[in-house]
């Protein structure tokens, strides 16, 4: 079956947002890529244009986001269904065990996610790559062999180069039908890429750090062995 790799976030569209190309590479190599979420998504508040309430909001990201796995080409999505907002209040070991069943389920080798600074501050995104890492570090997911992070301003800041970088501008259109399928929430990525029919040369790169590998923090990295 040859390498297996994970992608974890936080809602629906975070793949898009950070991964999309990335994750359609992988696919078109044959790599069956798969992504838990830990969140439905349903405290998008933009999405209650469309939506009733919080309920109805999940259903419909989540249809969004099964719209958006066949563009991209995931293999299997779940959702852990934890409440959208609150990862950071909720059971932090629960969580972790949620992180880790997938792992094993998938016998995952290399994992994507956010850095531990969340990218943008955000809390969410924050614990899910804290409990991604304690899943790792638990010594529960021996399949696991690389962490990549998402290479915020924070990890740059502090010297760590990207290790992978995918110029997204020859798979454009893949990417923002991605975007577009996560239609509830059309007003952030307006806010983050602009007009989806315009080439954003500002978010050209999808780059990630390689944080952990067979044991090591933030090892010595060959940029050509990434894949």
């Amino acid at each position: 079956m040859g390498t297996r790799y994970g992608f974890i976030y936080a809602h629906p569209d975070d793949e898009t947002f950070l991964s999309a190309c990335i994750i359609r590479k992988l696919a078109d190599q044959g790599r069956n890529p798969v992504l838990l979420l830990a969140t439905r998504g349903e405290a998008g508040r933009q999405g209650f244009e469309r939506a009733a309430d919080k309920s109805e909001l999940a259903g419909l990201r989540e249809k969004e986001m099964n719209a958006a796995a066949v563009m991209l080409g995931l293999s299997h999505v779940e959702h852990l269904g934890w409440p959208d907002g609150q990862l950071a209040a909720i059971d932090f070991d629960a969580l972790v065990a949620g992180v880790i069943a997938f792992i094993q389920r998938h016998e995952v080798e290399i994992l994507f996610t956010f850095p531990e600074d969340g990218g943008n501050g955000h809390l969410d995104h924050v614990t899910i790559s804290k409990a991604t890492t304690a899943a790792v570090l638990s010594g529960k997911c021996p399949s696991v062999r690389k962490i990549y992070y998402a290479a915020s301003a924070t990890l740059r800041a502090q010297g760590h180069r990207p290790s992978i970088e995918v110029d997204t501008e020859n798979d454009w259109l893949i990417k923002a039908a991605a975007l577009r399928a996560h239609a509830t929430q059309h007003v952030a990525i307006a806010k983050y890429f602009g007009d989806l029919d315009i080439f954003p040369e500002a978010r050209r790169w999808e780059a990630f750090v390689l944080g952990w590998q067979d044991g090591v923090m933030w090892p010595e990295q060959d940029l050509s062995t990434y894949w």
